[in-house]
């Protein structure tokens, strides 16, 4: 003889009028599964049979710990991030971040992409270079100090042949063609300048003597330049003439440009005939004195 349950009804065999209840109570009373047996009777493994494909209510779900995350993914993607970078900004897997956003497809500007790429290979380069460049660094420290002992104290004679060496290089030379022994020295280093400057008062020449003038680029300002040269040079700025301003050519790719860019400083030396001589002389002696000598090193090895 079966077993017969008298402490609930005997509604495992239910109709399709039943498995309709079921459906009801979970859509319109939205009921828990737990509610749905509690009011039918029905075991743990019937009613998710019966309520297949049916959502759950919003109130029984449980939040996800990981939801405002997957809300963040899909507003970084909408931004143009990839997987990895995504994955990388939240500190999740690539294969998390891949499942949040994958039915977002990755659109970029390719100005955008180029960028971006840039980035990364520039970081990847860094990264990888980091070591290398540091002990590089160190040993160019450690030769700079190596080659500043060297030099010492400068005297008259040292700066005499210096200043005339880069006057050759880089000051203005009579030519066969054209005859002009007038010493003017243009350079944009203020090291090469101040040496020079040096070089004229061991030749008598006061800072206060020569004129000066900037030339930069239509694009900057001269009046600023002026007083920087001034102030960085000490020499007086009463004694700077009009400035000369090269035209700028958008086509050029000019890399001297903003806060740090004060043009080139034009030095030139009134009733300077003699003194050009005096440099035209040192510079034939210091010609043949290296013509006629040997110098076996350039300075101690430790």
């Amino acid at each position: 003889m079966p077993e017969v349950s008298y402490l609930r009804p005997n509604l495992h065999r239910m109709t399709g009028f039943d498995a309709a209840e079921v459906r009801r109570l979970r859509t319109e009373e939205q009921l828990s599964v737990r509610e749905i047996r509690a009011r039918t009777g029905l075991g743990r493994n019937r009613i998710p049979e019966l309520l297949r494909g049916v959502p759950a209510p919003a109130r029984t779900r449980r939040p996800r710990a990981k939801d405002d995350l997957r809300a963040e993914a899909v507003a970084l993607r909408s931004t143009g991030q990839s997987v990895p970078e995504i994955a990388r900004r939240l500190e999740v897997s690539r294969s998390t971040a891949y499942l949040w956003v994958r039915h977002l497809p990755l659109t970029r500007n390719r100005e955008e992409e180029l960028e971006r790429r840039r980035a990364h290979s520039k970081v990847m380069t860094d990264a990888r270079w980091a070591a290398h460049r540091a002990a590089r660094d160190r040993a160019q420290a450690e030769t700079h100090a190596l080659a500043a002992r060297v030099v010492g104290q400068l005297d008259e004679r040292d700066l005499l042949l210096l200043g005339a060496a880069i006057y050759w290089c880089e000051g203005t030379k009579s030519k066969p063609w054209r005859r002009d022994d007038h010493v003017q020295f243009v350079n944009s280093d203020p090291g090469l300048l101040s040496l020079f400057l040096r070089f004229l008062e061991a030749c008598g020449v006061d800072r206060a003597v020569p004129t000066y003038r900037v030339s930069i680029h239509e694009t900057a300002d001269p009046d600023a330049a002026a007083e920087w040269w001034s102030t960085e040079l000490g020499v007086p700025l009463e004694r700077f003439r009009r400035a000369s301003l090269k035209k700028h050519n958008p086509t050029t790719a000019r890399l001297n440009t903003g806060d740090g860019y004060r043009g080139c400083l034009v030095i030139n030396v009134p009733r300077s005939r003699e003194l050009y001589w005096r440099i035209e002389g040192m510079i034939a002696e210091l010609f043949r004195s290296a013509a006629h000598t040997f110098v076996g090193g350039c300075g101690p090895s430790a």
